[in-house]
């Protein structure tokens, strides 16, 4: 006879609906003997994620928008089991399991209600498309693929991170603009620092990438803001719209920039939202939505255009500093490397690595705001936040992204 888990996937698993579901989930709460395999197998399909490109993050970022809070729950707690089998893990993937929530207890609230969750997990764990890899899976070897120094943070990133917190903090709007802009020029710093030393050092470092979630709502708003953000500091970024992340790709210290800025960003512009539309429906306004979609669409806009600035301007100072030192012969002999070139290999490098990851991208013309106000508010937004976007477009890759955007496979 047919194991009872086998039956109960065999009616969930590869059904739509809530019928299957409960049919396997009466079969699995009779059945305590077949409690430990339930949970070997959701280790199993959690192992096949790992194999098809997905990350701890991605997977439970999915989970959370197609299911619940009690899922995200469970797979955190699948994910916590099944990672733990590895002596080390993947760079970032710590960072992913620590903001996880505890998994539930085992059989809560009871046995139909566990099983039928799990099932609706597994089902949608069973669908997860293959994805391009942003680094290897955890017990495989990293021949072949960029991995990001496991050392801890440079110093540099934890002066960043400290302005960006400040700026989110303030309740000054000319303070949180210079905080902003201070951590942009450092950021613009830190990188050309890295590719000097790395061009002095002939270092063999490749480009690497992460992914970043771009979450509903206004997430294209947000997917340009992204776009931005990575541009200035020398990355591409292509959305896959279909499964709320965009890949973001480039050098090491350039990605921590760009996942340390674009968070901060979204919080300064969720508090300066908040704030504006409070002001207009205090004045009678009801268009909550639109003024939202205009209002975001115009801080990603203005900031895009405003980072760019900061970068050019940090550049053509580092520039001069590099031909400066070449023309006096500073450093006791040593070659200094000239600072354009360099910056142009390594942006050919980003180019060339992203093109091969994403082969097929797409570039869709996004629709325009439609409230004034709102997109009135968001420059003014930008302006205080010192920094927008580079135009209404975004580009989309294979497997359904956008800003370059993934054509769908």
């Amino acid at each position: 006879m047919e194991p009872v888990i086998d039956q109960a996937f065999a009616a969930a698993l590869y059904s739509d609906g809530d019928t299957g579901l409960d049919t396997g989930a009466s079969l699995l709460a009779a059945d305590p003997a077949a409690d430990a395999e339930l949970v070997r197998r959701g280790e199993e399909f959690v192992r096949r994620a790992w194999e098809r490109g997905w990350q701890p993050a991605d997977v439970v970022r999915i989970v959370r928008r197609d299911l619940d809070e009690t899922a995200v729950a469970l797979a955190a707690g699948l994910i916590a089991s099944e990672t733990g089998r590895y002596e080390s893990l993947p760079p970032r993937w710590r960072s992913q399991l620590d903001a996880f929530p505890a998994a539930p207890p085992r059989n809560r609230p009871d046995r139909f209600s566990y099983a039928s969750a799990l099932l609706g997990l597994y089902r949608l764990l069973l669908r997860l498309p293959a994805i391009e890899p942003v680094g290897p899976p955890p017990g495989a070897s990293p021949h072949g693929l960029h991995l990001p120094p496991a050392h801890d943070e440079p110093r540099m990133l934890t002066r960043i991170r400290a302005l960006l917190a400040k700026a989110e903090a303030t309740g000054f709007p000319e303070e949180a603009e210079a905080l902003t802009t201070k951590a942009q020029e450092l950021m613009a710093r830190h990188s050309i620092d890295e590719a000097l030393l790395a061009a002095r050092t002939h270092s063999k470092e490749a480009p690497g990438a992460c992914r970043i979630g771009v979450d509903a709502p206004y997430e294209t708003a947000k997917a340009i803001l992204l776009d931005a953000v990575a541009s200035a500091n020398r990355c591409r970024a292509v959305w896959n719209s279909d499964l709320a992340f965009s890949t973001v790709v480039g050098f090491e210290a350039d990605l921590e920039a760009v996942e340390l800025l674009y968070t901060s960003l979204l919080v300064q512009g969720a508090v300066a939202m908040t704030k504006s539309e409070a002001g207009q429906r205090a004045g009678g306004r009801k268009r909550t939505k639109t003024f939202r979609q205009s209002f975001l669409m115009a801080y990603a806009q203005r900031l895009g255009s405003r980072l760019a600035a900061d970068t050019a301007r940090v550049t053509a100072a580092a520039e001069a500093e590099t031909e400066s030192a070449a023309g006096t012969g500073a450093g006791a002999g040593a070659t200094v490397p000239r600072l354009l070139p360099v910056l142009a290999a390594r942006d050919m490098a980003v180019t060339d690595t992203a093109e091969r990851m994403f082969p097929e991208t797409t570039t869709t013309r996004v629709r325009g705001a439609t409230d004034l106000d709102g997109w009135t508010h968001g420059t003014a937004a930008a302006d205080r936040a010192r920094m927008g976007g580079t135009g209404p477009e975004i580009r989309g890759g294979s497997g359904n992204h956008q800003k370059s955007e993934e054509n769908p496979a």
